[in-house]
């Protein structure tokens, strides 16, 4: 038995076998008699058995699944992509996962409104600010740099001789770029 099962079978999924010989050479486990020992080695026996046969019948399914899956076109990639978003969905309907999106949203919700009272607070201090007399006196002299500018450059234009009489129109050119 220990030789056809073996055979059978993957490595990977190989038992330890039983050595009847061996087993029979120990001594027999205190409380058990000698027709105990004998009946549960009968049954450890066909249990091995019905194990390698289990395996035998595993093993033409999977075969038999890996045909058919390839029959209807189906690749390891599709079904690590099936597998993938059912994980994905056990994961968006697990408690953890709603528990962390209403703290986020929250939490979103809770910086939406303290950015919008930061704005609210910057716009009424530059208000207060542009209303100060600091900033008035600053405008003002802004103003003045700014009405110097252009007034000169003003003047510097009325300066210039246009070779064109005066009250005559600049000739308009009507050719395409």
């Amino acid at each position: 038995m220990e030789s056809a099962s073996q055979g059978l079978l993957s490595d990977a999924m190989t038992d330890v076998p039983v050595d009847s010989a061996a087993a029979a050479r120990t001594a027999a486990p205190e409380g058990l008699t000698l027709a105990e020992e004998e009946e549960l080695r009968s049954e450890l026996a066909k249990v091995e058995e019905e194990i390698g046969t289990l395996r035998q019948v595993l093993a033409a399914k999977e075969r038999h699944c890996g045909e058919l899956k390839r029959k209807l076109g189906l690749t390891p990639l599709d079904g690590l992509k099936q597998n993938l978003s059912k994980s994905w969905h056990d994961v968006q309907v697990s408690n953890a996962y709603k528990k962390t999106q209403e703290t986020l949203s929250q939490a979103g919700q809770k910086t939406s409104a303290a950015l919008s009272n930061v704005g609210s607070v910057i716009s009424r201090k530059l208000g207060d600010m542009r209303n100060s007399a600091t900033f008035k006196s600053f405008e003002d002299r802004v103003g003045t740099i700014k009405s110097r500018v252009v007034g000169s450059r003003e003047n510097s234009s009325d300066c210039l001789h246009s070779p064109l009489g005066a009250g005559e129109k600049p000739p308009q050119d009507n050719t395409p770029f």
